[in-house]
Protein backbone atom coordinates (compact mmCIF):
# COMPACT_ATOMS: atom_id res chain seq x y z
CA UNK A 1 0.00 0.00 0.00
CA UNK A 2 1.37 3.40 -0.94
CA UNK A 3 2.14 5.77 1.91
CA UNK A 4 -0.33 8.40 0.76
CA UNK A 5 -3.14 5.85 0.54
CA UNK A 6 -3.33 5.31 4.30
CA UNK A 7 -6.55 6.68 5.81
CA UNK A 8 -6.20 10.10 7.44
CA UNK A 9 -5.68 10.25 11.19
CA UNK A 10 -9.03 10.67 12.96
CA UNK A 11 -9.65 14.16 14.29
CA UNK A 12 -9.90 14.70 18.02
CA UNK A 13 -13.18 16.11 19.31
CA UNK A 14 -11.58 19.56 19.67
CA UNK A 15 -10.14 19.40 16.15
CA UNK A 16 -13.49 18.24 14.77
CA UNK A 17 -15.35 21.10 16.46
CA UNK A 18 -12.80 23.61 15.16
CA UNK A 19 -13.26 22.22 11.64
CA UNK A 20 -17.03 22.60 12.01
CA UNK A 21 -16.65 26.20 13.14
CA UNK A 22 -14.30 27.06 10.28
CA UNK A 23 -16.75 25.59 7.76
CA UNK A 24 -19.58 27.62 9.32
CA UNK A 25 -17.50 30.79 9.23
CA UNK A 26 -16.66 30.22 5.56
CA UNK A 27 -20.38 30.35 4.79
CA UNK A 28 -21.34 33.22 7.10
CA UNK A 29 -18.53 35.77 7.30
CA UNK A 30 -16.10 37.28 4.76
CA UNK A 31 -12.62 35.82 4.46
CA UNK A 32 -11.11 39.01 5.91
CA UNK A 33 -13.20 38.58 9.07
CA UNK A 34 -12.17 34.93 9.35
CA UNK A 35 -8.54 36.03 9.27
CA UNK A 36 -9.26 38.45 12.12
CA UNK A 37 -10.96 35.64 14.06
CA UNK A 38 -7.94 33.38 13.61
CA UNK A 39 -5.62 36.13 14.85
CA UNK A 40 -7.86 36.62 17.90
CA UNK A 41 -7.80 32.88 18.53
CA UNK A 42 -3.99 32.85 18.38
CA UNK A 43 -3.51 35.92 20.58
CA UNK A 44 -6.05 34.65 23.12
CA UNK A 45 -4.08 31.41 23.38
CA UNK A 46 -0.83 33.31 23.87
CA UNK A 47 -2.27 35.58 26.56
CA UNK A 48 -3.91 32.64 28.33
CA UNK A 49 -0.60 30.82 28.44
CA UNK A 50 1.21 33.89 29.75
CA UNK A 51 -1.36 34.36 32.52
CA UNK A 52 -1.67 30.65 33.37
CA UNK A 53 -5.25 30.33 32.16
CA UNK A 54 -6.95 27.52 30.24
CA UNK A 55 -5.51 27.79 26.72
CA UNK A 56 -8.19 25.57 25.16
CA UNK A 57 -11.00 27.72 26.58
CA UNK A 58 -9.28 30.87 25.33
CA UNK A 59 -8.86 29.38 21.85
CA UNK A 60 -12.48 28.25 21.73
CA UNK A 61 -13.83 31.63 22.81
CA UNK A 62 -11.54 33.40 20.35
CA UNK A 63 -12.67 31.21 17.48
CA UNK A 64 -16.36 31.69 18.29
CA UNK A 65 -16.38 35.34 19.32
CA UNK A 66 -17.68 36.84 16.06
CA UNK A 67 -20.27 34.30 14.93
CA UNK A 68 -23.01 36.94 14.78
CA UNK A 69 -20.84 39.75 13.42
CA UNK A 70 -22.71 39.94 10.12
CA UNK A 71 -26.23 39.28 11.33
CA UNK A 72 -28.72 41.93 10.26
CA UNK A 73 -29.76 44.44 12.96
CA UNK A 74 -33.32 43.11 12.91
CA UNK A 75 -32.09 39.58 13.58
CA UNK A 76 -29.83 40.74 16.41
CA UNK A 77 -32.69 42.59 18.06
CA UNK A 78 -35.11 39.70 17.62
CA UNK A 79 -32.66 37.23 19.16
CA UNK A 80 -31.82 39.62 21.99
CA UNK A 81 -35.48 40.10 22.81
CA UNK A 82 -36.13 36.34 22.63
CA UNK A 83 -33.23 35.77 25.04
CA UNK A 84 -34.60 38.51 27.30
CA UNK A 85 -31.34 40.45 27.20
CA UNK A 86 -31.45 43.82 28.93
CA UNK A 87 -31.40 46.37 26.11
CA UNK A 88 -30.29 49.97 26.48
CA UNK A 89 -31.14 52.92 24.27
CA UNK A 90 -27.66 52.57 22.76
CA UNK A 91 -28.35 48.92 21.83
CA UNK A 92 -31.57 49.94 20.10
CA UNK A 93 -29.80 52.73 18.22
CA UNK A 94 -26.85 50.50 17.28
CA UNK A 95 -27.90 46.82 17.34
CA UNK A 96 -24.49 45.80 16.01
CA UNK A 97 -23.23 46.11 19.59
CA UNK A 98 -25.36 43.07 20.42
CA UNK A 99 -23.32 40.77 18.18
CA UNK A 100 -21.12 39.66 21.08
CA UNK A 101 -24.03 38.51 23.25
CA UNK A 102 -25.73 36.91 20.26
CA UNK A 103 -22.52 35.15 19.25
CA UNK A 104 -22.54 33.44 22.65
CA UNK A 105 -26.09 32.26 21.97
CA UNK A 106 -25.08 30.91 18.55
CA UNK A 107 -22.06 29.16 20.10
CA UNK A 108 -24.40 27.34 22.48
CA UNK A 109 -27.12 26.55 19.95
CA UNK A 110 -25.02 25.78 16.87
CA UNK A 111 -21.94 24.18 18.42
CA UNK A 112 -23.18 22.91 21.77
CA UNK A 113 -20.90 25.05 23.93
CA UNK A 114 -22.02 24.85 27.56
CA UNK A 115 -18.96 26.09 29.47
CA UNK A 116 -20.07 29.34 31.17
CA UNK A 117 -16.56 30.84 31.12
CA UNK A 118 -16.30 30.40 27.35
CA UNK A 119 -19.80 31.75 26.75
CA UNK A 120 -19.16 34.77 28.99
CA UNK A 121 -15.84 35.48 27.25
CA UNK A 122 -17.65 35.53 23.91
CA UNK A 123 -20.45 37.74 25.25
CA UNK A 124 -18.03 40.19 26.87
CA UNK A 125 -15.57 40.62 24.02
CA UNK A 126 -16.95 43.94 22.70
CA UNK A 127 -18.10 45.97 25.70
CA UNK A 128 -16.53 44.04 28.54
CA UNK A 129 -18.37 43.71 31.83
CA UNK A 130 -17.55 44.86 35.36
CA UNK A 131 -16.30 41.88 37.36
CA UNK A 132 -15.56 39.75 34.31
CA UNK A 133 -13.05 36.96 34.83
CA UNK A 134 -9.56 36.83 33.37
CA UNK A 135 -10.60 34.63 30.45
CA UNK A 136 -13.06 37.33 29.39
CA UNK A 137 -10.31 39.93 29.77
CA UNK A 138 -8.05 37.87 27.51
CA UNK A 139 -10.62 37.58 24.69
CA UNK A 140 -11.66 41.24 25.06
CA UNK A 141 -8.02 42.28 24.65
CA UNK A 142 -7.21 39.82 21.87
CA UNK A 143 -10.11 41.17 19.84
CA UNK A 144 -9.07 44.78 20.42
CA UNK A 145 -5.32 44.64 19.88
CA UNK A 146 -4.58 41.61 17.68
CA UNK A 147 -1.83 42.36 15.13
CA UNK A 148 -4.29 43.10 12.33
CA UNK A 149 -5.53 46.17 14.21
CA UNK A 150 -2.37 48.05 13.19
CA UNK A 151 0.78 49.34 14.85
CA UNK A 152 -0.35 52.64 16.36
CA UNK A 153 1.83 53.54 19.38
CA UNK A 154 -1.19 53.26 21.70
CA UNK A 155 -1.88 49.74 20.47
CA UNK A 156 1.75 48.75 20.86
CA UNK A 157 1.74 50.07 24.42
CA UNK A 158 -1.42 48.13 25.28
CA UNK A 159 0.04 44.94 23.78
CA UNK A 160 2.98 45.21 26.15
CA UNK A 161 0.72 45.85 29.13
CA UNK A 162 -1.41 42.81 28.19
CA UNK A 163 1.48 40.58 29.18
CA UNK A 164 2.00 42.36 32.50
CA UNK A 165 -1.51 43.07 33.78
CA UNK A 166 -4.84 42.26 32.17
CA UNK A 167 -6.88 44.80 34.13
CA UNK A 168 -4.62 47.70 33.24
CA UNK A 169 -4.73 46.67 29.59
CA UNK A 170 -8.54 46.51 29.73
CA UNK A 171 -8.99 50.04 31.05
CA UNK A 172 -6.42 51.38 28.59
CA UNK A 173 -8.32 49.69 25.76
CA UNK A 174 -11.61 51.14 27.00
CA UNK A 175 -10.04 54.58 27.24
CA UNK A 176 -8.83 54.33 23.66
CA UNK A 177 -12.25 53.27 22.39
CA UNK A 178 -14.16 55.84 24.43
CA UNK A 179 -11.81 58.63 23.35
CA UNK A 180 -12.49 57.73 19.72
CA UNK A 181 -16.25 57.76 20.34
CA UNK A 182 -16.01 61.15 22.02
CA UNK A 183 -13.93 62.55 19.18
CA UNK A 184 -16.38 61.34 16.55
CA UNK A 185 -19.54 62.29 18.43
CA UNK A 186 -20.73 58.69 18.60
CA UNK A 187 -22.84 57.08 21.30
CA UNK A 188 -21.01 55.44 24.19
CA UNK A 189 -22.41 52.27 25.68
CA UNK A 190 -22.77 52.54 29.48
CA UNK A 191 -21.46 49.00 29.89
CA UNK A 192 -18.07 49.96 28.48
CA UNK A 193 -17.89 52.98 30.79
CA UNK A 194 -18.62 50.71 33.74
CA UNK A 195 -16.05 48.20 32.49
CA UNK A 196 -13.46 50.94 32.21
CA UNK A 197 -14.06 52.20 35.76
CA UNK A 198 -14.00 48.68 37.20
CA UNK A 199 -10.78 47.74 35.40
CA UNK A 200 -9.15 51.01 36.46
CA UNK A 201 -9.93 50.25 40.10
CA UNK A 202 -8.58 46.70 39.68
CA UNK A 203 -5.32 47.79 38.07
CA UNK A 204 -2.07 47.89 40.09
CA UNK A 205 -1.71 51.65 39.57
CA UNK A 206 -4.82 52.11 41.73
CA UNK A 207 -4.03 49.55 44.41
CA UNK A 208 -2.04 51.98 46.54
CA UNK A 209 -4.19 55.06 46.11
CA UNK A 210 -7.84 55.99 46.09
CA UNK A 211 -9.20 56.24 42.53
CA UNK A 212 -9.69 59.81 41.40
CA UNK A 213 -13.26 60.92 40.76
CA UNK A 214 -13.82 63.83 38.44
CA UNK A 215 -15.71 66.66 40.18
CA UNK A 216 -18.66 68.35 38.58
CA UNK A 217 -18.12 71.96 37.51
Amino acid sequence: MAYNSFPPKPLSSAEYQREQVLNWLAENVPQSRTQHILRVEKMAMQLAQQHHLDVHKAATAGLLHDLAKYFLPTRLLEMAEAAKLELTAVDLANPHLLHADISAIIAAEEFGVTDPEILQAIANHTLGKPGMDQLSCVVFLADSVEPGRGNHPQLEAIRKICVLNLYQAVWMTCDRTLSHLLATGALMHPRMVLTRNWALQMSPAQSSQKPQVAAAH
